[in-house]
């Protein structure tokens, strides 16, 4: 008999609610564009409207300032720009400051300049190097504009928490705008916009258990606002035109109302079991090196080095014994390489990690099963190396 599946790469997406699929599902049997002032229309204005508020509870945000758009790609796109309004009176934004273990998608620096991106160093333990942060905001250049800091709350990797705290205040002390990506921390950790002083979130439907293809850029009021990326119609009041997805919204503000209950309750269990796991990985192979598990993460997530094991390799392995997990993170279109996030913590990346990512549907038998495949893969490399 064939042994199912277990799925651990939460992290990459998670599986697709109950609840989220039915929303979909309703909405694909109705008709009208919510643009429309028909009764139609303002039907599907209104199943948008309550996504909205939604997404705006999961955020701790008024639903006023949540911008839906394609995905949280496009919605740090949207924010990571030079060009910005305060009210009506056009902003500068000289320079953006990102932390070296951003997402891909923050990396790049959106709209900016490659000249006028540049990276703060983060700590052997992953966190941002504050020291770092509160040196190159006293030496930004404001006559070029306003600085700008993208630091996202929980890594994609190693599930590390941010100071968040700490650093909203140190770019409030610089004058500067604070963009916080907490895509992975969204359903996870309680969020809270104007408690964690960010002036702008990024969230995605598909981490938590939404539809792909439906993110949104949260911000604290609505006066200080980017340029539109995408132009036309009008929608998202001319933040982002284009008619709304509303089949993958309604999913969206599904999933986002099952992820603010009992987040903390929920993610006491996970991370028991996630402890669980490390504790039987360590006794298996007291050689693994667990990245970040002496700091504050995020209770779903695992990411380690097997000494003398490849991470494509143990991926491979992990896969061919009926588990799913990733090689680092999922960002780069199927692509396995070395872990950035490992570099800029100054670790070798030559091996590369593992990440195993749970969540509330994960079994306390997916992690025996688990601890099994992993003491066959690390026996075997054991094995092997004595061989040679």
């Amino acid at each position: 008999m064939t042994q199912a599946r277990i799925y651990m790469d939460w992290n990459a997406t998670a599986p697709l609610l109950t609840e989220a699929r039915d929303a979909c599902l309703s909405v694909l049997d109705l008709v009208g564009n919510a643009s429309s002032v028909h009764a139609e229309g303002r039907r599907m204005r209104m199943m948008i409207e309550n996504a909205r508020r939604s997404v705006a509870t999961l955020c701790g945000a008024s639903a006023a300032s949540v911008i839906f758009t394609s995905g949280a790609t496009e919605a740090a796109n949207l924010v990571l720009t030079p060009d910005f309004r305060m009210g009506k009176t056009p902003l500068r934004i000289g320079r953006l400051y990102v932390s070296a273990i951003e997402h891909p998608a923050f990396r790049e620096g959106g709209r900016f300049a490659s000249q006028d991106v540049e990276e703060v160093p983060v700590t052997p333990a992953g966190m941002i190097d504050l020291d770092a942060l509160k040196a190159v905001l006293a030496g930004h250049d404001r006559a070029s504009g306003l600085p700008m800091v993208a630091v996202m709350l929980a890594n994609n990797e190693t599930g590390i928490l941010q100071p968040m705290e700490t650093v909203a205040a140190l770019v409030k002390e610089a004058g500067g705008i604070l963009v916080v990506d907490a895509v992975q921390a969204a359903g996870r950790v309680s969020l809270s916009i104007e408690e964690i002083g960010a002036d702008f979130m990024v969230v995605s439907s598909h981490k938590i258990g939404g539809p792909k293809g439906a993110g949104a850029l949260v911000a604290r009021g609505e006066i200080l606002m980017p340029s539109a990326l995408i132009r036309g119609g009008g929608q998202e009041k001319g933040h982002r035109s284009g008619t709304e997805n509303p089949v993958a919204i309604a999913g969206f503000g599904a999933a986002a109302d099952i992820a603010t209950k009992d987040i903390e309750a929920c993610m006491t269990l996970i991370a028991a079991k996630r402890d669980r796991l490390e504790s039987a990985m360590m006794a298996a192979a007291p050689d693994v090196l667990i990245h970040g598990r002496d700091g504050a993460r995020i209770g779903n997530t695992s990411f380690f080095t097997i000494p003398g094991l490849k991470a494509e390799t143990g991926q491979i392995a992990f896969d061919l014994e009926g588990i799913a997990l990733s090689a680092g993170s999922a960002c780069s279109s199927g692509k396995v390489g070395q872990s950035y996030v490992l570099t800029a913590m100054g670790h070798d990346a030559g091996q590369g990690a593992l990440r195993l990512s749970i969540g509330p549907s994960t079994t306390d038998t997916d992690i025996d099963r688990c601890v099994e495949v992993f003491s066959k893969i690390s026996g075997r490399r054991r094995l092997s190396g004595a061989a040679a």
